[in-house]
């Protein structure tokens, strides 16, 4: 009897396993990443049960919270540099960091044809404000700043820049027409590698330094079985990969 009970309970136990419990954890994503982010978090969510809750922001501000205790599970940044000084401060689970993307600056306008394909209206008396993300914050923000140098702009176009905290605000204040043009990241404005709308120049990767993208799964998220699996869905799901080249990045 007692072994007719053990079998029954083995059997049950093969037809209804017992269901792993979900679970939720923190994510900092920086601003320009929103939008893909959203999309494979949904779709890992659907295929895991286990839920990413994003927060959007700049990556310097990201360092600055995790470094005073914010409780983030992992970190996807706008640059390189910001995941490997984590690294270095031994705030990270060792072995995590890779690069998830390698994203694109844009120089863009809500205006249909008032961005050349050039970009050359950037030289013009054609608009009153530019917006671009903080540099000191925002990977991308450092990086528009480097187109303005090489091109000689930046004493020019003074009094004329509209600094974001982010480049999700950047990008605002040009959707809004608080600036006509805003250099901004290329994902923002693309879907499934092409011009969503308004009008863009896609900087050329020459001049400004490359944005490669990193992820890292932080201290506070060393022993997450669901922030290690959303790491490998980014890094090896074909349907992240595929979300990730539809926004105009490349792997």
């Amino acid at each position: 009897m007692k072994g007719l009970k053990i079998l029954f309970a083995l059997a049950a136990l093969l037809l209804f396993p017992p269901l792993i419990q979900a679970e939720e954890f923190q994510v900092a994503v920086a601003a320009n990443f929103t939008a893909p982010a959203q999309d494979i978090a949904a779709e890992f969510e659907k295929e895991s049960g286990h839920k990413a809750l994003l927060s959007f922001g700049a990556t310097g501000a990201f360092y600055a919270q995790i470094q005073n205790g914010a409780p983030f599970a992992m970190l996807l940044a706008a640059d390189a540099d910001t995941p490997a000084k984590l690294e270095a401060e031994d705030a990270v689970k060792p072995g995590s960091r890779f690069t998830y993307a390698k994203g694109a600056l844009a120089l863009w306008s809500a205006e249909e044809g008032f961005v050349d394909d050039q970009g050359e209206v950037l030289k013009s008396d054609k608009f009153k404000f530019l917006a671009v993300a903080d540099p000191k914050l925002a990977p991308y923000g450092a990086a528009a700043y480097e187109l303005l140098e090489k091109w000689g702009l930046t004493k020019t176009l003074e009094g004329r820049i509209v600094t974001g905290n982010n480049i999700g605000q950047a990008f605002q204040f040009a959707e809004s027409g608080q600036a006509e043009l805003g250099l901004i990241a290329w994902s923002q404005v693309c879907r499934d590698g092409k011009l969503s709308r308004g009008s863009a120049w896609l900087v050329p990767a020459d001049l400004y330094s490359p944005i490669f993208q990193d992820l890292v799964i932080l201290k506070a998220g060393e022993k997450s079985e669901a922030a290690q699996a959303f790491a490998d869905y980014i890094k090896n799901s074909p349907k992240a990969r595929e979300i990730i080249l539809s926004y105009g990045y490349e792997l």
